[in-house]
């Protein structure tokens, strides 16, 4: 079942309507509510959330207590688990940070939320690139690229992303602007950084050419973003699992490749080739780890089918945000609404890796696809 991970900031947008132009800190939010402004973040984050009626068994939600997202759930009678209690009379950015630690503890698939860039800014410092986001905007500066257009907008996306249907997924800047300076008719707006965000799916033609010439260069687009994560996660050790995409990006590198075997490389160096389970396992123990692999084309098999090198003791430290799943966009649309399949011999481990997985399909191109649960 698909884990959607809820945090509405209560406030957010508060003193738009009365000319207050933001909602940053207890002295502001208690000023507009005292001049009777209404809080909206919860009426449209119900319009998102009502786009998802139809699919609603197929979701949990994990959410905090009462107005921050408790409460929205309950109205539209669906599946939750609360995970974090709120003991502030107002909800303070301390809460955002706090829940949403919470929240990635239980493994959630993606993070839906409602506010401002205030609160895109607090859920950057815990999320970063670990998972996906999605905001609903309900505040009154929205800078960011992290939101949906309108709350209507962020459901009809996630509904995608929840039916398994292949959406893309594109990196977002996080930003925001100085509201002292903003009240005063001066805009500063700032990057704060960046995180993934799912989009509904676009294909745009470019010049025809053979197949295998386009295959070649997509795959080099993709090889491309694997030597520069190589380079960014210099002191992880990166797990290159077999098959011909393996091959093909391990040869464009400049790495000798078992197209059949598993290959490690450490810091520009090719640390071994060919390992057994049990040399995997130790050559990997002391050290962060990164997986490179690839799905078997039309049965879309990712674990358990021609890379059984890859033991469940090894697979079973990993997080899901340490693994690379590499393809080419023709090689997932190959596959429809099948999805992509783990047959580790582990029904845990099996279930620990479903739901939604991001997949490298070109220079920082990803597209978020689906991991079956059966």
């Amino acid at each position: 079942m698909f884990r959607l991970g809820l945090i509405i900031n209560p406030y957010s947008g508060i003193g738009g309507a009365i000319a207050l132009k933001g909602s940053d800190g207890a002295e502001i939010r208690q000023k507009a509510l005292a001049a009777g402004a209404e809080k909206k973040s919860q009426s449209r984050t119900l319009l998102a959330l009502e786009a998802l009626a139809d699919i609603k068994t197929q979701f949990c939600v994990i959410t905090a207590s009462g107005e921050m997202g408790e409460d929205a759930c309950n109205q539209l009678g669906l599946q939750h688990q609360v995970v974090y209690y709120c003991q502030n009379q107002q909800t303070e950015a301390t809460d955002t940070v706090n829940a949403v630690a919470q929240l990635l503890e239980q493994k959630i698939d993606l993070l839906l939320f409602a506010g401002g860039d205030g609160t895109a800014i607090d859920i950057c410092q815990q999320v970063q690139d670990k998972l996906p986001v999605l905001g609903i905007p309900a505040g009154c500066k929205i800078h960011s690229g992290v939101y949906a257009i309108t709350p209507q907008a962020a459901g009809k996306v996630l509904a995608s992303v929840i039916k398994g249907e292949l959406v893309s997924l594109m990196s977002a800047e996080v930003r925001d602007i100085d509201e002292d300076k903003f009240r005063q008719g001066v805009v500063v707006a700032k990057h704060f950084g960046e995180m993934l965000v799912p989009e509904e799916l676009t294909y745009i033609q470019a010049v025809k050419m053979g197949g295998k010439e386009s295959d070649e260069l997509l795959l080099s687009d993709i090889a491309a973003y694997v030597q520069e994560l190589m380079q960014e996660y210099d002191d992880h050790i990166f797990v290159m699992g077999s098959g011909s995409t393996i091959d093909f990006v391990m040869q464009d590198i400049g790495y000798e490749n078992t197209l059949l075997g598993v290959d490690l490389v450490y810091q520009n160096q090719l640390l071994a080739q060919d390992v057994t389970a049990d040399q995997l396992v130790k050559l990997t123990q002391d050290k962060p780890v990164k997986l490179v692999i690839t799905l078997i084309g039309g049965q879309g098999h990712i674990i358990g089918r021609g890379n059984q090198q890859l033991s469940n003791k090894f697979l079973a430290r990993l997080n899901k945000n340490d693994i690379y799943l590499v393809a080419t966009k023709a090689k997932l649309q190959s596959l429809g609404q099948k999805g992509l399949i783990v047959d580790s011999g582990d029904p845990d481990l099996d279930a620990s890796l479903a739901g939604p997985i991001p997949v490298i399909t070109g220079y920082k191109d990803q597209v978020l696809y689906f991991v079956r649960g059966d």
